[in-house]
């Protein structure tokens, strides 16, 4: 299957930032200086990112999101356009575009400081806008929490009254409103941000299947516990169920979790079930993490498709 050939619409409500990453062999220590080896400013946000996602996996996908009215908000415009993202409604209102200030070591592990700016302007009414224009075709909504957490409150209700699919990313993980679990058909955390939310410790398998039944037990229709190297943990009302990972070289890993959940949503969306969804996922974010970079990075379908293949075969 071509990338043209994956059908569906996911309707992406979230950031978006400018990337500015540098890769050095090691992070600097507090009051270090450190020569580093690379730098890149790009399109980031880890809304924007899974839009890129969504719209390289073949899903017809909108953005809803805000940038400033300064020297960086063309670059999001063009890195989402050029993916295929549909953005009526990303919105220019006064000030700075976010920023993410990411550092890569030589392990291709990262630390990120993220400064919304921008994206503190997103409210209900645009987002209602967005819900309304996108409700005749239904689909997916995805998003994640680094915007107010009243907007994504307000996003995750209008699309579930609007008969979305709602999948929700969150990250950066932080206390959220108990009435929002309920209304949640998939929740991805990692283990880091499953620990933050559920206050259980993931440090395997069995944490994070006591991990996913919090979620359970709060009315999340589905958890699945990511966990980098060691695959992932889907946590059902009916079943338990380990998905291996894909070995690779890990290069960077800014914008794995981005790949996987636009892959995800992009798979619900064109009609996969939630296992093969989340095979495809899986191995987006296998391919994102052999690649420098945050947006860059994100494969495209026909590559995903040939990892999957290659699984099989071997």
């Amino acid at each position: 299957m071509s990338s043209s050939q994956q059908s569906g619409q996911v309707l992406v409500i979230g950031s978006a930032t400018v990337d500015l990453t540098t890769f050095s062999a090691r992070l600097p220590g507090p009051g270090e200086t450190l020569l580093g080896d690379a730098f890149s400013l790009v399109m980031g946000g880890k809304g924007a990112n899974q839009a890129v996602a969504a719209a390289r996996a073949g899903a017809e996908t909108r953005f809803v999101g805000c940038v400033g009215d300064d020297l960086f908000a063309p670059l999001v415009r063009e890195g989402l356009s050029v993916a295929g993202v549909e953005l009526t409604h990303l919105r220019e209102v006064p000030g700075q575009t976010g920023i993410a200030h990411i550092r890569v070591d030589g392990a291709g592990e990262n630390d990120i400081v993220m400064v919304p700016l921008a994206n503190d302007a997103l409210g209900a009414d645009q987002i209602d806008a967005a819900l309304d224009e996108a409700a005749p075709t239904g689909g997916v909504l995805l998003t994640q929490l680094e915007i107010p957490a009243a907007a994504t409150l307000h996003a995750i209700r209008g699309a579930r009254a609007r008969g979305f699919t709602v999948v929700l990313d969150p990250a950066p993980a932080r206390e959220l409103d108990e009435q929002i679990w309920p209304l949640i058909d998939v929740v991805t955390p990692n283990e880091t941000e499953a620990a933050l939310l559920t206050g259980i410790a993931v440090a395997g398998r069995e944490e994070a299947v006591r991990a996913g039944r919090w979620f359970l037990q709060r009315g999340v229709g589905a958890a699945l516990i990511t966990m980098a190297g060691a695959g992932s943990v889907l946590v059902t009302r009916d079943e338990v169920l380990d998905i291996a990972p894909h070995p690779v070289t890990v290069v960077d890993t800014t914008a794995a979790g981005d790949a996987f959940a636009g892959y995800l949503a992009a798979g619900l969306a064109g009609g996969q079930g939630l296992t093969d969804a989340i095979q495809q996922a899986g191995a987006a974010g296998a391919i994102a993490v052999t690649r420098r970079g945050a947006s860059p990075s994100i494969p495209g379908l026909d590559e995903v498709q040939q990892l999957l293949a290659d699984g099989v075969r071997a």
